[in-house]
């Protein structure tokens, strides 16, 4: 009777083993999965329990006893095959009063026992592997310093000596290359110490605003010679004094602000620094970096904080980069208990903000005052007319448009006189982005002029100069018509 009710419910297709048994012990049930796993083809009705599971099983004279209180809980046993061969169980022994039986229900867990070796044995390999890989490109990326600054020292040591223009121009190329190297070195042992977690922040005490002034000092002058506006404000509440790893925030401040000018033609830049949370004595600052660069499209903003990732393969090939900064940025400004984030719309500029936990300097009292930090602008502007003269400026044939091309013209020429071929090639990557909704011809014109000057020959660049400010001029002379 008792076992018509057991074989009433829904066990048969059960994955797991399950077996029904009497008060002595016998089993009077077992389902498809039971016969399978334990070797008994022909069922395992009439076998004691004690046969199947012998450390949890006594039989005795009167019947059975069990090791392991009956109940919810899962215990691990080892269930006996009819070969007496053996495998680890999940199992799980309850009494149906109700059915006058005893159920019990086991996982099969040698797989998962298995995969759990198997897995953790790829983790320690994985482990390994990333060891060797760090401190591989740890040695590889200090041996490469070593000739890169051997070089960069020579180099420098030459220069005053030095008084062949050619000999002089070249020599500063080297040393421009040798300190992008540098950079590039510098990112990658810094990736490669955070992809490890064997980063460490060396938090100390310093003075916000000097590290403000400092960072000013360092852009103002790349960033003004482009012809852009920069603006850097300090908001009211930011303590003179906090403790933080004041390094690691200047890196991410000049990754973002570089990136600011290397991506932007025409306006400006601003860097703002807001207080905006404080608990005891722990402080949230607020960055914003603003500028109205190029933009990036909705779609393509996430592969921005990925390592060794770029908007696209021409954004690195024209504006070179590893594609790691962001990524450093990233794991640094979460190392310090913020976050970071873009807001950008294609064409008209990006914002990068981020935040960071500091400790405010104990000795010190009282709020800090309001300061501002403002370069000599190109132009001034009230606030609204500031954004709008800008998004104007991008457009071809406006008056704000004009007035820039003839600015960067000015530039190029006097930067060409001085051979300054850098800045020249600088001032004609703005000239052409302030040229990029102009008529075919004057595109045409654009391209040629750029030829010349990356070929550095004087003659095509005059040519090219007039025969561009000429279509210029004939297009707004129809315009006008």
């Amino acid at each position: 009777m008792n076992q018509d009710r057991v074989e009433m419910l829904p066990l048969e297709n059960l994955l797991e083993i399950v077996l029904a048994f009497d008060d002595r012990g016998i089993i009077t049930y077992n389902n498809t999965a039971a016969k399978e796993k334990l070797g008994y083809e022909e069922g395992l009705c009439g076998v004691p329990i004690g046969s199947v599971f012998p450390g949890a099983f006594r039989q005795e004279e009167d019947g059975w006893s069990a090791v392991y209180p009956f109940g919810e809980e899962v215990r691990r046993m080892t269930a006996y095959r009819k070969n007496q061969t053996c495998f680890p169980t999940d199992t799980k022994i309850v009494r149906e009063e109700r059915l006058g039986v005893c159920l019990c229900m086991a996982n099969d867990v040698l797989e998962k026992e298995f995969l759990s070796r198997e897995l953790e044995q790829v983790k320690q390999e994985a482990e390994a592997a990333m060891r060797v890989k760090s401190e591989f490109v740890a040695n590889v990326t200090h041996e490469l310093r070593t000739p890169v600054n051997g070089i960069l020292g020579h180099i420098q040591e030459m220069l005053p000596e030095e008084t062949e223009k050619e000999k002089l121009r070249n020599l500063h190329l080297i040393e421009r290359c040798c300190e992008e190297m540098n950079k590039i070195i510098n990112n990658i042992l810094d990736f490669s110490k955070l992809e490890a977690g064997k980063f460490v922040l060396e938090p100390s005490r310093f003075q916000f605003r000097g590290m403000v002034d400092y960072i000013k000092e360092n852009h103002k002058g790349r960033i003004t010679e482009k012809g852009l506006d920069f603006f850097v404000t300090v908001s009211p509440g930011v303590p003179e004094y906090v403790v933080g790893d004041e390094l690691r925030i200047i890196q991410i401040l000049n990754n973002l602000l570089s990136n600011a000018r290397k991506f932007t033609s025409v306006g400006k830049i601003t860097l703002e620094i807001i207080k905006t949370a404080q608990m005891n004595n722990d402080i949230e600052l607020f960055f914003l970096v603003r500028d109205t660069g190029i933009g990036i499209d909705s779609k393509d903003q996430d592969k921005l904080f990925q390592s060794f990732s770029q908007v696209d393969a021409s954004t690195s090939r024209k504006y070179g980069g590893t594609g790691l900064g962001l990524s450093i940025c990233r794991q640094l400004v979460e190392l310090m208990g913020g976050s970071i984030n873009v807001d950008s719309v294609k064409g008209k500029g990006t914002t990068f903000s981020f935040s960071v936990w500091l400790t405010r300097d104990p000795e010190e009292n009282g709020e800090g005052e309001e300061s501002f930090v403002v370069p000599e602008p190109q132009s001034v502007f009230t606030t609204g007319i500031f954004e709008d003269a800008f998004q104007d400026a991008s457009k071809y044939g406006t008056a704000a448009n004009k007035e820039a091309l003839q600015k960067n013209f000015s530039k190029l020429i006097l930067s060409v006189e001085m051979e300054n071929w850098e800045k020249a090639e600088m001032f004609m990557e703005t000239i052409k982005q302030l040229t990029i909704e102009a008529p075919q011809e004057v595109g045409r014109a654009v391209l040629r002029l750029k030829m010349a000057i990356q070929k550095e020959n004087y003659e095509k660049i005059s040519t090219g100069l007039e025969d561009l400010k000429n279509l210029i001029e004939a297009e707004r002379a129809d315009d006008e018509a």
